[in-house]
């Protein structure tokens, strides 16, 4: 059995994709090896592929985002989900996740990983549950061992890292439903497992059986992300018994998962007020060891549908600053629809500008170097410049030909009013 690369880490050795993912990081490889080695970063990389573009996710790393792609029961196109994967990786997503959950899962899967040159996540437990129901069964006729050998195949079919809701745990389904929520159960994975066990009377296998996860996961060298099942699905259910107690258990089994050696990241709440927020980032990296902390959104309030990609950037940049690793980007089709290629691009830039909001406020080395050449090149009027700099170029050129000729120096807001160009005259009668 190879080393994972946690366990190389705690040997002072760099794996292959380590020193990949540090290209474009200002960590030295001794610093990202101590944080990998301690369970505070991680580098998604399953041993049986090479991607061309890993990534490391927490210690002080820049923040990373992850777009979701994938097709539904309604709708099903490995076509389109390929260029969605395209899209996402271009416009600047450092790992995506496939959350296919039609009959074509198998297909869609092996294209994106084929294809990805970023890590690739996804969910077992969609496919299981989604190919029983489709047979005719009922979600407690699947057995413990059908869940395992999803895992399994998930893994050998060169999957980096996998959301494994393990913390929906009787206790903690049964804390949520003496306490009441306004909007239940809102991951897909979480109420599955939660009907799974309430139908089965029975301890959710992901829990009662995370030594065998861990030995699966650790043969593969894939990444636990261990899912929020819990999460709140709005503001009015952030923070409360059901999401504290599944956190709780994940730092537990984060714990077991990293004496096995596996690397594992912690997923966090989808909708949190953001004076909420701070404090979430701060419960979870105390009961989870300074796991990377993995957060969708959050999203800051519940009446924009869509709009959620800005909701969602909000609540991105403020979790970001205050520590969390690794922000899940939401499209503008967030509670509507299947996102289409479009919306990906917009959730890709929506949860960039977070991040590297974030990334400056944190006082990441070079991280306003960007911002530094932007302003210089926008005192210069030169707007080629300013269009290679923009996190979405196309965008930016776009709104600017629509009025002006390319060879005018100024933009149609001020024209001869323009404050730069009254400034330098002002700056210069001074002078003289």
């Amino acid at each position: 059995m190879s080393n994972t690369i946690i366990e190389q880490a705690r040997r002072g050795k760099a794996d292959s994709a380590v020193l990949l993912a540090l290209r474009d990081e200002s960590l030295r490889v001794e610093d990202a090896l101590r944080e990998i080695a301690a369970g505070h970063a991680v580098v998604p990389a399953n041993n049986t592929r090479k991607i061309s573009s890993p990534c490391i996710i927490g210690g002080g790393s820049r923040i990373k985002i992850n777009a979701n792609i994938g097709s539904s029961m309604d709708h099903e196109s490995v076509k389109e989900e390929l260029e969605k994967l395209k899209m996402a990786v271009s416009s600047g997503a450092h790992t995506v996740m496939d959350l296919s959950t039609g009959t074509g899962w198998k297909t869609i899967l092996k294209g994106i990983t084929a294809a990805s040159p970023v890590p690739l996540g996804t969910v077992p437990v969609y496919q299981v549950f989604g190919v029983a129901m489709d047979d005719g069964r009922d979600v407690a006729d699947v057995s413990a061992e059908e869940i395992f050998s999803a895992v399994e195949d998930h893994c050998k079919a060169g999957v980096d890292y996998l959301t494994l809701h393990c913390g929906v745990t009787r206790r903690s389904v049964a804390l949520l439903r003496e306490q009441g929520r306004r909007m239940g159960i809102v991951s897909r994975g979480g109420s599955l497992m939660a009907e799974w066990m309430e139908k089965r009377g029975e301890e959710n296998p992901l829990y009662s059986g995370f030594n065998r996860l861990t030995e699966i996961l650790r043969e593969y060298d894939v990444t636990f992300s261990l899912g929020d099942g819990l999460r709140p699905g709005c503001i009015a259910d952030a923070g409360d018994r059901g999401q504290i107690e599944e956190l709780v258990s994940l730092g537990e089994l984060q714990k077991k998962a990293l004496a096995a050696d596996v690397q594992t990241m912690i997923e966090g709440p989808g909708h949190v007020p953001m004076d909420q927020i701070a404090e979430n980032i701060r419960i979870q990296k105390s009961l989870c060891g300074g796991a990377p902390f993995y957060v969708l959104g959050p999203i800051v309030t519940d009446i924009a549908p869509g709009y959620d990609h800005i909701t969602s950037a909000i609540g991105g940049a403020i979790a970001a600053w205050n520590g969390a690793d690794f922000l899940c980007y939401v499209t503008p089709a967030e509670h509507l629809r299947l996102p289409d290629i479009d919306d990906v691009r917009v959730g890709v830039i929506s949860a960039r500008i977070a991040a590297h909001a974030a990334d400056i406020a944190r006082g990441i080395p070079g991280a306003m170097n960007p911002d530094n050449a932007m302003a210089e090149a926008r005192a210069a009027f030169d707007w080629k410049r300013q269009f290679e700099i923009a996190m979405d170029p196309v965008t930016a050129r776009n709104f600017r030909d629509e009025v002006l000729p390319e060879d005018q120096d100024v933009c149609s807001m001020c024209g001869h009013l323009c404050a730069l160009k009254t400034s330098r005259r002002a700056m210069m009668e001074e002078e003289s």
